[in-house]
């Protein structure tokens, strides 16, 4: 069968193709329709008999298919889903199941770190601080000047492993060490001038290595004098005042109850960051409940602990000691990220290392002293 007679329409009242081709060289019973209008004619329902062979009856075949269905019947018997197929070569698909999927269970928030051991150790340090305290003051400074150099050996190593920078632990220890008593013993004054001669001191030790690397090295020593040891000195200073042991255990008691606040609002409903690029973990509402538990403590410690306080002193002084631990800890968190680091040290378990626990601690030591300096004499 040729091109040209390929979709001839069929006699009227008829459709599909005739029984037996056309003969050669016949004329067309009609107009040609082009092979796209037959394709989208519409197929009917039933077709004569096709013999199964014979030469162009493969043509006439051809043509059926194309205007309708042959007659063997090839429209798919509806199976229910999942029932086997009688192709053997069509995949059997498994029923899905219907059971209902088990709702997944309700994660609880973690604190990041083993909550027992935090509170043990806190009890512990707490314990030795209040007896120091309170027993011998002399004995208290001794704890602060401890706690001084091993802050100083952590803060000096990770510099080392982390920056290649070599601060000079040696002047920094003794300088430190010296501070702290100088501030207690000389004041302000004594503080300022020992801070003086440890800047001196790791200036002229580090003049016994190789000139590389000179100015980063001292420049980090200078830095961490004045932010470990110097600021650890205004705690010392408060210590010197009649209420002293008073003076420390209200800055002691605000901070921890500022951080407190912070951890126990922030871990529960805390949705809003509050810097998410320097420390992701902390949000505006656990800074809202560092304000207001900080707030509430200082206006009991200053109405009842200390001499001469009023309670809206102690909103004000709660208020300040919410604002620079935050800073403090948002400060040391700056420099743990440029380090790479999670923890200055593993020295207390729970707690990390010595100046973990000093991060918040040292920068409200100076706004603490002068507060109280202004609102009750220096005592």
């Amino acid at each position: 069968m040729n091109d040209s007679s390929w979709g001839a329409p069929p006699p009227a009242g008829y459709w599909g193709p005739s029984e037996q081709g056309p003969a050669q060289g016949a004329a067309p019973a009609g107009p040609t329709y082009d092979a796209l209008d037959a394709q989208h004619t519409r197929p009917m329902p039933t077709a004569p008999d096709v013999p199964a062979h014979g030469g162009d009856q493969d043509d006439d075949r051809g043509a059926a298919r194309l205007s309708g269905p042959s007659v063997r019947n090839d429209t798919p018997t509806a199976v229910p889903y999942g029932a086997p197929s009688h192709d053997p070569q069509s995949p059997q698909e498994p029923m899905p199941s219907t059971a209902p999927e088990p709702a997944p269970a309700p994660q609880k928030k973690s604190a990041g770190r083993d909550l027992g051991a935090a509170i043990g150790v806190g009890v512990g340090l707490g314990a030795v601080i209040v007896a120091s305290l309170f027993v011998v003051k002399a004995v208290f400074v001794g704890v602060i000047a401890v706690a001084v150099v091993v802050g100083l050996w952590e803060l000096t190593s990770r510099l080392e492993e982390r920056k290649g920078i070599k601060a000079p632990l040696v002047p920094l220890a003794l300088g430190g060490a010296a501070m702290v008593v100088a501030g207690y013993v000389r004041g302000a004054e004594g503080a300022w001038v020992a801070m003086a001669l440890t800047a001196l001191a790791v200036l002229v030790w580090r003049m016994t290595e190789p000139p590389e690397g000179y100015l980063k090295d001292v420049t980090a020593g200078v830095f961490a004098a004045f932010y470990v040891p110097f600021l650890a000195t205004f705690v010392a200073m408060m210590l010197t005042a009649d209420d002293g042991p008073r003076r420390v255990l209200t800055f002691l008691l605000l901070t921890v109850v500022s951080d407190t606040g912070a951890y126990a609002i922030g871990w529960r409903f805390g949705k809003h960051k509050l810097a998410p690029r320097i420390s992701p973990g902390k949000t505006r509402e656990g800074l809202f409940g560092a304000v207001t538990f900080a707030m509430a403590a200082g206006a009991l410690c200053m109405q009842y602990l200390i001499d001469d306080g009023t309670w809206w002193q102690g909103l004000i002084l709660g208020l300040a000691v919410a604002a620079s631990a935050t800073l403090g800890d948002l400060g040391e968190s700056m420099i743990k990220r440029d380090l790479g680091i999670k923890d200055m040290g593993t020295l207390l378990p729970g707690h990390g290392g010595i100046m973990d626990r000093l991060d918040s601690l040292l920068p409200t030591a100076p706004v603490v002293w002068l507060l109280l300096v202004l609102f009750v004499g220096s005592g």
